[in-house]
């Protein structure tokens, strides 16, 4: 029989800390949020799943790192530490080698991060638990910031055919074998997927004396960025086979070889263009997904083209003092970039821990705009207008095109058209809204706004 009597002992001797904002992840966003949600004097702690801070970034040793932010290039662990460092420097609370295993909220009064209880206002108290290296620990605080980052597509996810030999890893695990645990993957690797961890592997293979046969890409265009593409394939004579996929492993024990074939234009495989390329090892380049099992289970609405949180300006989701950033929110293409976005998560959050909807509605008047996309434009974040200020869109196209614009559409009128210029999928592309594009749109008494990107027939 359960001894109930013990249970609820158990559940009464939890340790619970409180704070103002509680950061879930340690990697480059999870630190910007939290350094910025220190900065405007909130009680901050960071939650970190591994026992360093840092996240993907320790194993990220090749250059290219800081160009926008500290103005230099740095590795990706030179480019961690200088956050890990700032971190240091304060008194930022870091929960290492813990575990988040849930998210609730509670409405009603809170108790403050000095210990003392407050008067109930709408600012809901949430309680995230973890289990740490001492046992299970809760942290309150009225904003939470999700910055978990985003894991790899796997085999799996792919469905590609054929047994299931040893030798077939994430372009991100081989990463860390090589880089962080000092362990050769193997000797002869195919590369299936140009994003542009793939790419980087390809070159970091190559100088670690393995035999690199090719990358190889589903699309009829590389998709990661072009400086990646000449840098780490070109500049070491790695060819690169565009419209071509993986769509059998062979091997038994270990990976023998695999085979592959040219598609269509539907990206179906063409019958007669197989060809057998031996290898034993197969990397795995196919894409990003946020981690977002923790925010689902705060009740967190998903967007299903990013499959990160639908927000507002203030990266707050539909779930009152709960903000996401980084890769978590969509998968990005610059670490600087997440850093960017992660200050004003961790601003923002400060402010609503700190003063309520202060920091949402600081901005502007309130209103209610949905934002979605159109043409060739794959996402645009934010997905909702809270405030009529200036708002920064952000958003990827789903195939490069050499001429296109950017058009902002409410109902029927076209409320502003950009300038004419190319797009490719590897760039996070970002867009200025003005604040009398949202309020004209609002004075037409539309709920939705659309960001298409449209083709342009050249002259």
């Amino acid at each position: 029989m359960r001894d109930d009597r013990a249970e609820t002992g158990a559940v009464a001797s939890v340790s619970t800390q409180a704070f103002d904002v509680v950061v879930i992840g340690g990697g480059p966003a999870g630190m910007a949020a939290a350094l910025s949600a220190h900065k405007a004097s909130a009680r901050v702690a960071i939650v970190e799943r591994e026992q360093h801070l840092g996240g993907i970034l320790r194993q990220c040793i090749h250059p290219g790192f800081g160009l926008s932010h500290f103005k230099q290039e740095l590795t990706g662990p030179e480019y961690a530490q200088r956050f890990i460092d700032q971190v240091r420097a304060t008194d930022i609370a870091p929960f290492l080698d813990s575990m988040v295993i849930g998210i609730d909220s509670g409405e009603g009064a809170a108790a403050s991060a000095s210990g003392v209880n407050e008067a109930p206002r709408a600012t809901a108290a949430h309680t995230v638990t973890l289990m740490s290296p001492t046992g299970m620990l809760q942290l309150t605080g009225r904003a939470v910031v999700l910055a978990m980052g985003c894991r790899e597509r796997t085999r799996s996810e792919i469905k590609i055919p054929g047994s299931r030999p040893a030798g077939v890893f994430t372009a991100g695990l081989a990463q860390r074998y090589i880089n962080i645990e000092n362990l050769k993957p193997g000797s002869r690797a195919v590369i299936l997927g140009s994003g542009d961890i793939g790419l980087i592997m390809a070159r970091r293979c190559t100088l670690e004396g393995i035999s690199v046969e090719g990358v190889y890409e589903l699309m009829p265009y590389a998709n990661g960025l072009r400086r990646n593409v000449k840098n780490c394939l070109h500049d070491f004579g790695i060819p690169l086979h565009l419209s071509t996929t993986v769509t059998r492993v062979i091997g038994h024990n270990r990976v023998e070889a695999v085979e592959v074939s040219q598609v269509d234009e539907h990206l179906a495989p063409i019958a007669g263009t197989e060809r057998i390329v031996p290898c034993d090892t197969l990397l795995l380049s196919v894409g990003l997904i946020p981690e977002n099992e923790l925010s689902v289970g705060a009740g967190v609405e998903l967007d299903p083209r990013t499959r990160g949180a639908v927000v507002d300006q203030s990266l707050q989701t539909g779930v009152p003092g709960i903000f996401a950033c980084g890769n978590v929110l969509h998968v990005h293409d610059l670490a600087d970039n997440v850093t960017t976005e992660s200050e004003r998560a961790g601003a923002a959050a400060a402010a609503y821990a700190l003063g309520g909807d202060a920091g949402a509605s600081a901005a502007g008047p309130g209103c209610e705009l949905t934002v979605s996309p159109a043409g060739i434009a794959g996402y645009a974040l934010p997905g909702r207008i809270t405030t009529v200020a200036l708002t920064k869109l952000n958003f990827r196209v789903r195939r490069p095109v050499d001429a296109a614009r950017v058009r902002i559409i409410a109902g029927s009128e076209e409320l502003f058209a950009g300038k004419v210029r190319p797009f490719k999928p590897s760039v996070m592309e970002s867009f200025p809204l003005p604040a009398k594009v949202i309020q004209r749109a609002l004075g037409l008494g539309v709920s939705e706004i659309v960001l298409s990107v449209d083709p342009v027939e050249e002259a």
